[in-house]
């Protein structure tokens, strides 16, 4: 599937939303990348990747072969698809996750759609995404750069259990608060240096959320990297999964559309008032699980 100018993704609607514009008294825009034909904004990452022709002819034949390796994380799958691609490079791309520029440079067109449909004149104060390995994050980072929007601040949002990213950025020094020797790691967690962007980076022994589509090991260190240099800072957020299933029950009933937990994330925070104001702060802290105010 591909529009006229052959790109993959379409262009999906930005709402203002009545019911938690309401709730936080301040405007609330959803861009609503469920709309999309693979129901992600994975698509826009994967369309940039395709640029060349026999790459795009090859994403559009039938009957495309599925294999399904052994293993529990993205990384082992990511050494498999490594080797099948290598053993027939010719026939075979292979297509990242979420740890390559051209990849970011996708997700980044849903910045430059943002900005058109906002009111005119109109920069965010803030910019909320779920966060698993990074990908989308880096997609923002990169597409705020580029429209003007480098010092809007951007709230990432993870579930306790699948949290790489809080944690990686809680190795290196930052916005968080406190020595960064003082501040504990969580049991079966373990750190890595990753020379070539000079930070460390958090290894999780093991994925505890719900929100599977969040679950990652170890984030791209090259986001972490962008998240700690961004001049409108990175403020993250943990929350527990019980807090995301109940802001999918609330969003299900205020806009009669469900969404997984791992979009839930990105909306929590607008159901308790009293965490989103946290993530007004420079501060970067986890979140208890709070009565819905």
């Amino acid at each position: 599937m591909s529009q006229e100018d052959g790109t993959l993704w379409l262009e999906t609607p930005l709402i203002r939303s009545v019911h938690l514009s309401s709730l936080l008294q301040c405007n609330v825009y959803l861009k609503l990348e469920t709309l999309q034909p693979s129901q992600s904004f994975k698509y826009r990452g994967i369309s940039h990747y395709a640029v060349s022709q026999p790459t795009v002819d090859f994403m559009r034949r039938e009957g495309a072969e599925v294999v399904v390796t052994e293993g529990t994380y993205y990384k082992q799958a990511l050494q498999r698809a490594k080797e099948m691609v290598g053993a027939n490079p010719e026939a075979r791309v292979l297509v990242p996750g979420y740890d390559d520029p051209i990849l970011w440079e996708g997700h980044a067109s849903m910045v430059h759609e943002i900005k058109r449909q906002l009111p005119q004149d109109t920069k965010p104060d803030a910019i909320f995404c779920s966060l698993g390995r990074g990908g989308l994050a880096g997609g923002i980072i990169e597409g705020c750069k580029t429209v003007g929007w480098d010092d809007v601040p951007l709230v990432t949002v993870e579930t306790h259990g699948s949290n790489c990213f809080y944690q990686s950025l809680c190795l290196n020094e930052g916005p968080f608060a406190g020595d960064v020797g003082s501040r504990p790691i969580t049991e079966g967690t373990t750190q890595q240096f990753n020379a070539e962007h000079n930070v460390k980076v958090a290894h999780l022994s093991e994925l505890l959320s719900k929100a599977t589509s969040l679950g990652a090991s170890s984030p791209s260190a090259a986001i972490v990297r962008k998240a700690l240099d961004r001049t409108g800072g990175v403020r993250s957020l943990c929350i527990p999964d019980a807090m995301a299933m109940q802001a999918a029950l609330n969003f299900a009933e205020d806009h009669k559309t469900l969404v997984e937990l791992a979009c839930a994330v990105t909306i929590a925070p607008a159901y308790h008032p009293n965490v989103f104001r946290m993530t007004r702060g420079f501060r970067m802290q986890p979140a208890d699980e709070p009565e819905r105010d």
